[in-house]
């Protein structure tokens, strides 16, 4: 049995995040990860410029910026015949505008770097079993056929969301709108450089952008019941160049910038995509990225809502100090951290869940054309509102926070919402 402060279950842009953080802070982490590094993942590679000055905290700062695409000044919309930009907001923080860079480079960076802090990596190893006794938990990890147990007060669950595993939620079945999400790198394609169009059209919604070595990445969602019909149209073939058909035809601007373009590598698809806000399932086991909650993919906050996530959890728990392992207060813990999530990126969720009813519509991408077309400036508001203009400061306090008090003051796990932070 090894034993640790906390242990992460999940090694990307979220876990290494807060392992890292943790690390740094003197706690004993182990990371547990199922995957092979580099790998390649279904993301839009977008992060925003409050997330880039996080990774300077990282000590990956200038790494990143040596690798990833350029700055991004515009955000645009294609939809139907209508190609709409505007500029985007400026974050108030250390960097102005945000980049693009690939999963299969940001990932190793981020767990390269909590390895060095002190974080144990366990790779490539499966969480196969959770239990809880005497406020600890202890892990079973499958390395390769290898079983080793892993015991701590604290588990940080940042496995994604489609993943299965002991902290996911069960697969509710099929529906006619679930979500797929697909993803392709393609060279030579003509987007300009500092432009982060969204796209609209029937039935899904998709974004592209500039991001490392100058590829275009091209991500999108598309709803259960579309794809299906995308498929039946198109006949044999796979379900993503399927799409893909679809989008151009309902998309002139994805033509346009697609048209002497060629894909680099295979298509890369997961789901189905379940936004929404997440509830922590058991005492002492905080959520964080995709699992604490997910926005709609069409405002391109995944990553830095993972990244930005985990540092708000790190902040938290350095500052509960050696109390963070304590049973009787490690509920109100989680009931905080939940708060201040919400506080944090309620607006997000909210925002993306918008657009992405307006964008995956019969009648939306019809109605945002002209719409935009008029009031180009709705596009900056937007975007603004889904987080793009955000700035995020971290900080590890060495004192205890404020709202931790001695349990016979208040129960712990009352209704009462934290007073500070």
């Amino acid at each position: 049995m090894s034993e640790y402060d906390a242990i992460v279950i999940g090694g990307g842009p979220a876990g290494s995040s807060a392992a890292l953080f943790l690390a740094r802070a003197g706690w004993k982490i182990a990371i547990v990860e199922k995957q092979p590094f580099p790998r390649r993942k279904v993301c839009g590679e977008f992060i925003s410029g409050a997330t880039l000055a996080l990774l300077d905290e990282a000590g990956i700062g200038n790494e990143v910026s040596r690798q990833a695409g350029p700055e991004i000044h515009r955000i645009g919309v294609f939809s139907g015949a209508s190609t709409v930009t505007a500029p985007m907001p400026k974050s108030s923080g250390r960097y102005a505008w945000g980049r693009a860079l690939g999963r299969d480079i940001l990932d190793v960076l981020l767990l390269s770097a909590a390895n060095r802090e002190g974080a144990e990596v366990r790779q490539p190893a499966v969480a196969a079993s959770a239990t809880r006794s005497g406020g600890r938990w202890t892990i079973k990890i499958d390395e390769a056929g290898s079983l080793a147990r892993l015991s701590a007060p604290l588990i940080i669950a940042a496995s994604g969301s489609w993943e299965r595993g002991p902290f996911t939620r069960p697969d509710p079945g099929r529906h006619a709108s679930d979500l797929f999400g697909f993803k392709a790198r393609f060279e030579t394609g003509a987007l300009d450089r500092d432009l982060m169009p969204l796209l609209a059209f029937p039935g899904g919604y998709g974004g592209m952008v500039t991001s490392d070595g100058g590829d275009v990445s091209l991500s999108f969602c598309i709803r259960r019941d579309m794809l299906e019909r995308c498929r039946v149209r198109a006949g044999k073939g796979r379900a993503a160049d399927a799409a893909l058909a679809h989008i151009v035809a309902e998309t002139r601007g994805v033509g346009e910038v697609l048209r002497s373009a060629g894909l680099r590598g295979p298509w890369m698809a997961a789901g189905p995509i379940r936004p929404g806000i997440r509830r922590s399932p058991a005492p002492g086991v905080f959520l964080t990225g995709n699992l604490s909650g997910e926005a709609h993919p069409i405002v391109a906050e995944g990553i830095s809502m993972a990244i930005q996530s985990s540092a708000m959890l790190a902040r938290l728990l350095v500052g509960a100090g050696s109390r963070a392992s304590d049973p009787n207060l490690q509920r109100e813990l989680v009931h905080h951290h939940q708060w201040a999530w919400r506080r944090t990126f309620a607006l997000r969720i909210r925002a993306a869940g918008v657009f992405a009813g307006l964008a995956t519509s019969h009648w939306g991408p019809r109605l945002l054309a002209p719409l935009l077309e008029r009031f180009p400036g709705v596009v900056t508001i937007a975007a603004r509102s889904a987080g793009k203009s955000a700035s995020f400061a971290l900080e590890c306090p060495d004192s205890s926070l404020g709202f931790l008090v001695a349990p016979s003051a208040r129960e712990p796990g009352s209704a009462s919402e934290p007073s500070g932070q």
